[in-house]
């Protein structure tokens, strides 16, 4: 599980989001750090088990994205993220496609998945495959299931002109307008302090792998 003292340091970042009061609370943040880094390496397993695309031998160290933030071209110039990232690719590493990712932020923590703003060429793939197999896709996000978890998935970022090559009267036009493809779920802090987090997650995990399947299928 995630610990009080993890959410107690992101909370307290939040605040003191300076140089001198990290490097004051630097074993807070290792701590953290480590915590999270614990919980990542069982969600591994527990992930794999589900989905094999998720290599077992991921570092759970190079999961967890870093807490310092590129300011270079942010107008925030704060140094340091308020929150732990934790990817993991069903890719080889530097390949982009679908993944589950998990984000630890006091009263801001979920867990996704999917395939985020896909670069030109996948989007153009993910985009035809939605045209050639509609059905299929439909059958994933439109199962009452999912839509109790992660709402209606059309309800995302999309164009607001028609994509390129694709009229308006397509019967799939508006999951043919979007330009993310995730599935998304709000948890409470409440929940990342329970024992069973792991297997929670997992268990989201589990209703988003299709999803993944056919995003990867797409752009295989």
């Amino acid at each position: 599980m995630i610990t009080k003292e993890t959410l107690d340091f992101l909370k307290d970042i939040t605040v003191n989001n300076n140089r001198e009061w990290f490097m004051d609370n630097k074993p807070r943040h290792d701590k953290a750090r480590e915590n999270v880094i614990d919980f990542t390496g069982e969600l591994i397993k527990e992930v794999h088990k589900i989905d094999p695309a998720v290599d077992e031998n991921l570092d759970p160290k190079k999961c967890v994205m870093r807490i310092y933030r590129d300011v270079r071209f942010s107008p925030d110039k704060t140094p340091y993220k308020r929150n732990f990232g934790i990817s993991l690719s069903r890719q080889a590493k530097g390949v982009r496609g679908s993944e589950y990712y998990i984000h630890i932020e006091p009263a801001k923590a979920f867990v996704a998945g999917g395939y985020w703003m896909p670069e030109a060429a996948h989007l153009k793939a993910i985009r035809q495959e939605i045209d050639y197999n509609a059905h299929e896709l439909k059958s994933i996000v439109d199962e009452p299931g999912f839509v109790k978890l992660f709402g209606n998935f059309r309800d995302q970022e999309k164009l607001k002109t028609l994509p390129r090559d694709y009229a308006a009267d397509n019967e799939n036009i508006e999951l043919l307008k979007l330009k993310s493809f995730i599935a998304f779920r709000n948890l409470e802090d409440k929940e990342l302090l329970q024992k069973d987090l792991v297997k929670n997650v997992a268990d989201l995990c589990s209703k988003i792998y299709p999803l993944n399947v056919f995003i990867n299928n797409a752009i295989a």
